[in-house]
C-alpha cells in the first residue's frame, strides 16, 4: 500500500491548535466542504487569538459551508476557553515539550476531544508515534482479523483502540493510518468493497470466507 498511496498525508496541520479546529471543521462533512470551511475561518480570523476573541455567532457565519456550524462553533469556543485557561494563551505549543502520554492526556481532558483526535493531533502536528483508529483504520483491521470488537454494537470503544495501537509497531503507525484512510476510502469501503482489486486481500478474512477458505 505504501507504494500506492504515497504514504499521503490527508491535508492534516503541523500547529496542533490548527488539527484540532481543522478537525472539528471536518465533522460530518465531505473532504472538499471541510477544506473550504477551514480556509474560511482562518482567512476571517487569521491569528488563533482573533479566533479567540471572537463570538459564537461570528465563529458560526464563517463556517456555514461546512454545515452544523451553531454546533462547531461552540465546539471551537469551548475548546479555545480550555486551552486559554490552561496556558495563558491560545496556543498548544506547550504539548512538544510534553511526553506522549502527558500530551494525550491533556488533549483528553479538552472538552469534545476523544482519543482518536487526540492521537490525530499527536501523529500529525506533533509528530508522535500513537494509531488513530478512524472508521477506516477500526473496519479495515477487523477485516483483517486484528483485532475483535469489545462493543455489542462493533463500534471502537477506547479500549480497542489501544488494543489496536499496541499491535502496531510504532514505526509503521503513521504510515499505515494514512494508507489505511486511503484504502478504505477507494476500495475496502463499508459496503460493496472491491476486493478484487485490493492490494492486501491475500491477508483479508473477509475475503477468505467468501473464496471459503
Amino acid at each position: 500500500m505504501k507504494y500506492r498511496y504515497h504514504d499521503f498525508a490527508h491535508y492534516n496541520l503541523k500547529d496542533p491548535l490548527d488539527e484540532l479546529l481543522f478537525i472539528i471543521c471536518s465533522t460530518k462533512t465531505d473532504e472538499a466542504n471541510y477544506r473550504k470551511t477551514f480556509r474560511a475561518l482562518k482567512d476571517s480570523f487569521p491569528t488563533h487569538l482573533m479566533i479567540a476573541e471572537a463570538p459564537a455567532e461570528y465563529i458560526a457565519m464563517t463556517i456555514a459551508r461546512g454545515g452544523l456550524s451553531n454546533q462547531k462553533s461552540k465546539a471551537i469556543r469551548n475548546l479555545l476557553d480550555a486551552v486559554v485557561d490552561q496556558f495563558g494563551e491560545p496556543s498548544l505549543e506547550p504539548l512538544r515539550a510534553m511526553s506522549d502520554k502527558g500530551a494525550e492526556a491533556f488533549l483528553l481532558a479538552l472538552p469534545g476531544v476523544g482519543k482518536k483526535i487526540a492521537r490525530c493531533v499527536l501523529m500529525y502536528s506533533l509528530d508522535r508515534q500513537v494509531f488513530p483508529v478512524d472508521t477506516h483504520c477500526w473496519r479495515i483491521s477487523r477485516r483483517l482479523g486484528w483485532v475483535r470488537p469489545t462493543q455489542k454494537d462493533r463500534h471502537c470503544a477506547p479500549r480497542d483502540m489501544d488494543r489496536l495501537q499496541s499491535k502496531i509497531p510504532p514505526e509503521l503507525r503513521y504510515s499505515l493510518h494514512v494508507n489505511f484512510i486511503s484504502l478504505g476510502r477507494e476500495i475496502c469501503t463499508a459496503h460493496a468493497p472491491r476486493c478484487q482489486e485490493c492490494p492486501v486481500a491475500a491477508w483479508c478474512h473477509r475475503v477468505g470466507v467468501a473464496r471459503g477458505r
